[in-house]
């Protein structure tokens, strides 16, 4: 598309009437559109509302469908990027993207109502910047632990609050549903089968411990997936390519290059992390067994212990599996087994713990659409997509 093309689907997006303005959602990537396809769906199926999709990302599948309350547009990163963000008049803005306003995409001149839909069910005060989730109007989501930590953060800092709404996690509910047919559970007699797909960076397992760790536990006998993430690959494609090669021979081994497949999800048997978020979606959606490799926490707000709240990557980890030192590889394989002794027990207690982390299981989608029609109903008093506006900001 290039540079015309954003200018063009710009000024195609300033042209649109105001209730074609009242709903848009907006796509960093093409990974956004596996979150908000379930939602635009009920919005432009069932609750007969228009939809605008605006995507940076070229081959955004959401760019394709076609619906006469759909319509979507590609502007990408860039200057015309920036200047939709700036003067964008809307009613209701969807988004996945955290730091709006933080860095080079800043809230609209005009009174438009951001939403905030979490992605992951990580903790909002260690993984991510200190003010990364300051500047929305309303935030959906997915358990209890990321409300209080939000409402904790406002009350130190004296910021506004935001609205708040219980949502839950699709991405949790797509899991446990494809579970039910495709799910492999460790049963006495099976050859453990071990997935091994932590997050990317200096302080990961591939390269702090990658080599060590497939060794020790393909001579234990385990069957063991090797699933790095996508930036380690692209970082790093060395450190992949010299493990891929030193265990391409074993029978045991298998490599998966692909992020977004999930197959390797369901054979395994017990996932071997560090700080990736994926781990608390595999022991919640597939109900299988963690191990976690001690290695340094991924910090990107040095002042998160201020909210006194332990972030949930790591006040589950006891919850879901067990936490191996880094110094003590050689003893995962006798570690790995005890988890997997009792699958019965483990799948209940996995069952218990969803329920109190999660909200709205199987009914995440239709109380978000709901939502977000409520608040594009309620803002089309305010007028900001066009409209004069009457009141203050909606919270």
């Amino acid at each position: 598309m290039g540079l015309f093309g954003s200018w063009a689907a710009w000024r195609q997006f300033k042209r649109l009437s105001d209730d074609w303005r009242n709903i848009v959602f907006y796509a960093e990537s093409g990974q956004d559109w596996h979150h908000f396809q379930p939602i635009i769906h009920e919005l432009i199926g069932r609750l007969q509302r228009r939809v605008v999709y605006v995507s940076s990302d070229p081959g955004d599948a959401g760019l394709q469908l076609r619906d006469d309350r759909f319509h979507a547009l590609c502007i990408e990163e860039g200057w015309f990027r920036t200047l939709f963000f700036q003067v964008c008049r809307a009613d209701v803005f969807v988004l996945t993207m955290m730091d709006l306003h933080n860095l080079d995409l800043k809230r609209s001149l005009h009174p438009v109502h951001y939403i905030y839909l979490f992605h992951g069910m990580g903790s909002t005060h260690m993984v991510d910047f200190e003010n990364s989730y300051d500047h929305y109007d309303s935030i959906f989501c997915a358990g209890p632990h990321q409300m209080h930590e939000i409402r904790r953060r406002e009350a130190l800092k004296a910021l506004p609050a935001k609205q708040l709404f219980e949502h839950g996690y699709h991405r949790l509910e797509t899991l446990l549903e494809a579970a039910q047919t495709r799910n492999r559970h460790y049963s006495q007699g099976d050859t453990p089968t071990i997935l091994i797909a932590p997050t990317w960076g200096d302080d990961a397992i591939f390269n702090r411990v990658g080599e060590p760790l497939i060794r020790t536990l393909l001579e234990a006998g385990f069957k063991v997936i090797m699933r790095p993430h996508y930036h380690t690959i692209r970082l790093t494609p060395e450190l992949i390519s010299g493990l891929v090669n030193a265990f391409k021979d074993h029978s045991g081994f298998e490599y998966v290059d692909r992020m977004g497949e999930s197959e390797s999800l369901f054979r395994s048997h017990l996932l071997v992390c560090d700080w990736s978020a994926m781990a608390v979606e595999y022991a919640l959606g597939l109900e299988k067994p963690v191990l976690f490799i001690d290695l340094p926490r991924r910090i990107r707000n040095p002042n998160w212990r201020e909210l006194d709240i332990e972030p949930i990557e790591s006040a589950i980890r006891p919850q879901v599996g067990a936490i191996l030192d880094l110094a003590d590889i050689d003893a995962a394989p006798a570690l790995i087994r005890r988890l997997l002794e009792n699958p019965d027990a483990f799948r209940a207690q996995i069952r218990s713990l969803r329920e109190e982390r999660v909200f709205n299981l199987g009914r995440s989608v239709p109380v978000a659409a709901e939502e977000i029609a409520r608040i594009a109903i309620q803002q089309t008093g305010f007028g900001s997509a066009g409209r004069t506006r009457e009141g203050g900001t909606v919270g």
